[in-house]
């Protein structure tokens, strides 16, 4: 009996240790903690067009569809150069600003409007300072310390003054049932497919709730961070964070209500 024992002791404790070596050997992917950018009025060009360029390539999950090719323009190395022309009446830093706040009022030819107002998931800093960054594609940075208002003192880029983190986000408004309407209002159909249309970047809408129940979903709503998705480990971190202090208690039921019926 004791050998049985010994035999089965030793084959937990073999298969343990290949498991443990299997798992020290795959290579890790370190996850860095967001840091506030702390640009003060004395910004400079240099610092302005980095900090966005951190907003664009990460904060913002803006290459989540600008880069794809097929859900929204590419803008690396050319958005400074055709900023100028896209709307008459417009300059360079007012279209590409207005693009990110309002970017319904001008679709580019060829493209759906999906875009949401990103001023929901950044401050009113980390914004201009995106635009900043793309002035910086082909063209010449105007922006200054005085487009976001850090000319008064009253806040720096990035502070919590100007945080979305601090309550200064807008709420998503929509009636709750309109669940597609919320969703859409919300942008979410840029990453997700609803009724056939929609981004690739998180897993479709329709027929979700024959894969995860209502309890995944919210959570997946309110900490969109805490579990990626088989197959979208490449866009893990995009989803907007902010949606739990956006959408009222009745939304938020609304949306997990009519996903999982989907």
């Amino acid at each position: 009996m004791w050998r049985t024992n010994l035999a089965i002791a030793l084959t937990v404790l073999g298969t343990l240790a290949v498991y443990t070596a299997v798992a020290n050997v795959i290579p890790q992917v370190e996850s860095d903690v967001p840091t506030e950018l702390s640009l003060s009025a004395d910004v400079t060009v240099e610092e302005l067009v980095a900090a966005g360029e951190e907003v664009y390539m990460g904060t913002g999950g803006c290459v989540a569809c600008h880069g794809l090719g097929t859900r929204a323009p590419d803008l690396l190395g050319v958005a400074g150069r055709v900023c100028e022309t896209r709307r008459p009446g417009l300059g360079c830093k007012e279209y590409l600003y207005e693009s990110l706040t309002d970017p319904g009022a001008y679709v580019v030819e060829g493209f759906q409007p999906i875009m949401p107002d990103m001023r929901r998931n950044l401050s009113e800093q980390q914004v201009w300072a995106t635009v900043a960054y793309l002035q910086s594609q082909g063209g010449e940075v105007t922006v200054t310390a005085d487009d976001f208002g850090s000319s008064t003192g009253a806040s720096e880029l990035g502070a919590e003054t100007g945080s979305p983190a601090a309550g200064s986000l807008p709420p998503i408004a929509g009636d709750p049932a309109d669940p597609k309407a919320l969703l859409r209002s919300a942008g979410c159909v840029a990453c997700h497919v609803l009724d056939g249309e929609g981004g690739p970047v998180g897993p479709p809408f329709d027929g979700i709730g024959a894969q995860r129940d209502a309890d995944y979903l919210r959570r997946s709503i309110l900490y969109p961070n805490a579990d990626t998705a088989q197959g979208y480990e490449t866009f893990a971190g995009t989803m907007p964070v902010t949606f739990g202090e956006q959408f009222t208690a009745a939304q938020l039921e609304a949306i997990v209500s009519f996903l999982a019926g989907r």
